[in-house]
């Protein structure tokens, strides 16, 4: 067709989904959505293949297609103009049950063309524990409301009685009610501006054009992995979960102009919910894909149909129901993605072309705290601190990661304003900064994470209660490459602070590091616990990892991370091997030089053992 209105057609596909995103996050009420931007809008066509992905969490680009396909086989025949059909079960199409999908169809002329569907990650959805990850379950039938597909509005009209069926499932109705609602108003604009670009058009134009982009984006992808030498990677992640630990082992192998993800031996399923379904774990793999290899390709059906993923029944990446999986967007997904990002990597380091394309893993461990109980003003308050979408940076073959620079798998994210945190709950901040030390070495650096410290505040009944779901707690997940190291793993640190504490230290209220905090440290990493008094809570995330061996980075600039306290004295000399003068206002050199000498003959000493 032609060139000029093929490319016209696609800029204005890519509007579409970004005045629906603009319209999802000014309508919803919730921090996780207008702030953290944990949410999805694409495009699909009338059979449901991924037509337009959109920005926001990427796993859902490939989810949210099975989920239309899915609404198609089962609603044959009962599809009408107007109607929206909501989907959140996980062995359906969904990630988790607070993932809800909305899906609405768009009719031209009274003909089926095409698709829109959104997500956000709802306020509550009914589960044993508040916010929606739920540690203390053990299948999937205490996570919460779940549907394999109900059409919540009929020919324009919300269904009341489904509507009340969901709200009076959850801790706040009104809020869930306003999540809803934000993604009711997104599809509606999804729908109105593509049936504009129709009218404008035509629809055989505009469906040609559809027809020829994902055509080709699959053209650029075969081409871009011709390209990319043949051969097979490997990686594995490991969680550690209530004092087990789960493996996820990728074996990817890329043959002519296609690539074949091999999950075979990851762990069998958990009884915890770290767990993903099939389509959660199929999501997470493309989520690293599409920014790492298709950088400059529309993502669509196109770029899918070169894939295959090979995940055995039964295993943490294709937990069997009931298996619980509420947990899983920080556990298996995760770490598929962290696999992915590193056997991508690899391939991309053994070409000379696309070597400078190649990162380290970013982010690799989610810290995702939610909080509930009574805030200031005595209202009920659920939600989750943002902090985790801040992220941070995996080192590039060129260049060092970004200090907290967000992650590989949801360009938009970041995190809330600690002003916004304080006005939603009876909390305080001490500190949030980034973290010294946690990048991982390498001759780039990975980026830093952070870490953050909160007390009750104003709480009426004394403070307020915290779900903690980790795990990276004792092994790192932010792998490095090329000879980087990982990134530090995550740490969470419940600080019981007694009236002896307070009289030992009576500024404790203001204490600026961990170290200050008096009273009993306790580690955790999951399960539900209150935060009251003077307690307080203590988190840290993991950076990024780093790229390349860290002796070979040059002594000035790990000088100006020391004075700059992104790396500390002692790790600029034990691990980067740069000595530093009496008052670190310079390197070195001789004795520099000697240590990195004394450092390398030590690895061959330890290699001939």
């Amino acid at each position: 067709m032609d060139p000029i209105t093929f490319e016209i057609i696609r800029h204005r596909l890519y509007r579409v989904v970004e005045e629906a995103v603009i319209t999802l996050k000014h309508v919803s009420g919730s921090a996780i959505t207008n702030e953290g931007h944990d949410l999805m809008v694409s495009l699909y066509r009338a059979d449901g293949s991924l037509l337009m992905g959109g920005v926001g969490f990427l796993h859902h680009l490939t989810s949210a297609a099975e989920a239309c396909k899915h609404i198609i086989r089962t609603f044959k025949g009962n599809i009408d103009e107007g109607d929206v059909f909501l989907l959140n079960d996980p062995y359906t199409a969904a990630l988790h049950t607070s993932d809800i999908y909305l899906v609405h169809p768009i009719h031209h002329q009274k003909k089926l063309v095409a698709w829109s569907a959104c997500f956000v990650h709802v306020y509550d959805i009914g589960a044993m524990n508040p916010g929606g990850f739920s540690p203390e379950s053990r299948d999937i039938y205490t996570e919460g409301f779940s549907s394999p597909g109900i059409k919540l509005v009929e020919k324009g009209a919300v269904r009341q009685d489904v509507m009340a069926l969901l709200l009076n499932m959850v801790r706040s109705p009104e809020m869930v009610a306003l999540d809803i609602s934000s993604m009711i108003a997104c599809g509606n604009v999804a729908r109105e501006r593509m049936l504009a670009l129709i009218d404008k058009y035509g629809f055989k134009t505009v469906d040609r054009a559809c027809r020829s982009l994902i055509d080709q984006s699959e053209t650029l992808l075969r081409a871009r992995l011709k390209e990319l030498p043949d051969g097979r990677w490997e990686a594995r992640q490991f969680l550690d979960v209530q004092g087990e630990v789960y493996r996820v082992t990728l074996a990817m192998t890329k043959k002519k102009d296609t690539l074949t993800f091999d999950f075979t031996g990851s762990s069998p399923q958990s009884p915890y919910g770290v767990n993903c379904s099939y389509w959660a774990g199929w999501g997470a793999l493309f989520a690293p894909l599409f920014p790492l290899l298709c950088y400059d390709i529309t993502w669509n059906e196109g770029m899918i149909r070169p894939i295959t993923m090979i995940a055995p029944e039964g295993t943490i990446v294709n937990a069997k129901r009931p298996a619980p999986v509420s947990i899983a967007t920080v556990g298996a997904i995760q770490s598929v993605n962290n696999v992915a990002c590193t056997c991508i990597a690899k391939m991309l380091s053994a070409s000379e072309k696309y070597k400078d394309e190649a990162t380290a893993v970013w982010h690799g461990s989610h810290v995702a705290i939610f909080l509930f109980g009574k805030n200031q003003k005595g209202g009920e308050s659920i939600g989750i601190m943002t902090e985790t979408f801040g992220g941070a940076g995996g080192a590039r073959a060129f260049a060092d990661g970004i200090d907290l620079g967000g992650e590989i798998p949801n360009p938009i994210s970041r995190m809330a304003n600690v002003e916004t945190v304080e006005a939603n709950f009876p909390i305080r901040y001490l500190f949030r900064r980034r973290t010294q030390d946690s990048g991982g070495p390498g001759r780039f650096r990975g980026g830093a994470g952070g870490e953050y410290a909160i007390v009750p505040h104003d709480a009426p009944d004394g403070g307020i209660h915290f779900v903690v779901s980790g795990k990276g707690i004792q092994y790192p997940m932010s792998e490095g490459l090329g000879g980087g190291y990982p990134a530090s793993p995550c740490s969470y640190q419940w600080v019981h602070n007694n009236e002896a504490d307070r009289a030992r230290n009576a500024d404790a209220k203001f204490a600026q590091s961990v170290d200050e905090m008096p009273g009993r440290k306790e580690p955790i990493s999951w399960g539900v616990f209150p935060l009251m008094g003077e307690d307080s809570l203590y988190v840290r995330w993991n950076g990024g990892g780093g790229y390349g061996d860290p002796l070979a980075r040059e002594p000035a600039t790990v000088l100006a991370d020391v004075r700059t306290r992104v790396v500390s004295r002692e790790t600029a000399d034990r691990i980067y091997g740069v000595v530093l003068n009496g008052d670190a206002s310079a390197v070195d050199e001789p004795a520099t030089r000697a240590r990195r000498e004394a450092l390398r003959a030590a690895r061959f000493a330890k290699a001939a053992e």
